[in-house]
């Protein structure tokens, strides 16, 4: 029994048991001294038989809570890439229980990732999008503590961190050129800024591309910082 600090919450959680079985409950407060004494009322009540605690079954279907996960990560910067990872899940995932969650399926599904020789990278973004899914199930008494500690068992797969080689002045001409009309002035305005795919294909004219002054200003970047970005002449020439 206790209260105790989860990592991906700056809120105190209480720890207690009623008739034999453990219970995991926020104390709704990051204020250490106030949960103390919420702990302590709790521990009152379980002693003097007033408790109650709500019994969660867990018997909402996967496909329902992500909706509903969806639709409270809708205001985030990283939605659209969040919204593909949980389309993957609901692919295996869709009409299961979320109190049937287990280590051993979660691995599984893992492993059925990596055989469809994508990329650990991909398996660990998948998994670390369900992790924080059950978080918010456990915070929104949807599923029990229990589950989200065996979908936490599972672990990240090491992935390859290695900067990938630059392309030669040669290498770069024959993509250029092996590309569509559409296409080319994407792959001009990635080689010569090394912006990511989502930066290029979200910019503006009006609002991120000064060619008079020559640079292109990105105002949502992968760490929350804006970036200017200068402007080449043969970027200058294809914009």
């Amino acid at each position: 029994m206790g209260l105790y600090r989860r990592k991906d919450s700056h809120m105190w959680w209480m720890s207690f048991r009623i008739d034999g079985r453990r219970i995991y409950e926020s104390s709704g407060t990051g204020n250490k001294k106030l949960a103390e004494k919420i702990h302590a009322k709790k521990l009152t009540e379980i002693t003097e038989g007033r408790l109650n605690p709500k019994r969660i079954d867990g018997k909402k279907a996967f496909k329902d809570f992500a909706q509903q996960y969806l639709e409270w990560a809708g205001f985030q910067r990283s939605f659209r890439s969040k919204k593909a990872h949980i389309g993957q899940l609901m692919k295996d995932f869709r009409y299961l229980n979320l109190c049937d969650f287990s280590t051993m399926l979660v691995e599984k599904y893992q492993a059925k990732v990596l055989k469809s020789k994508r990329a650990p990278a991909t398996a660990n973004r998948h998994i670390t999008a369900l992790k924080h899914m059950f978080t918010k199930a456990v915070e929104w008494e949807l599923a029990d503590e229990d589950v989200l500690k065996r979908v936490r068992r599972v672990k990240l797969l090491p992935e390859n961190n290695r900067r990938l080689r630059y392309l030669s002045k040669e290498e770069a001409q024959a993509l250029v050129s092996a590309c569509t009309s559409h296409l080319r002035p994407i792959v001009i305005t990635a080689l010569n800024t090394g912006m990511r795919k989502e930066e290029i294909l979200s910019l503006e004219w009006a609002r991120h591309v000064d060619l008079r002054h020559g640079f292109i200003l990105l105002d949502k970047t992968k760490n929350g910082d804006r970036r200017e970005i200068p402007i080449n002449r043969p970027l200058m020439e294809t914009l």
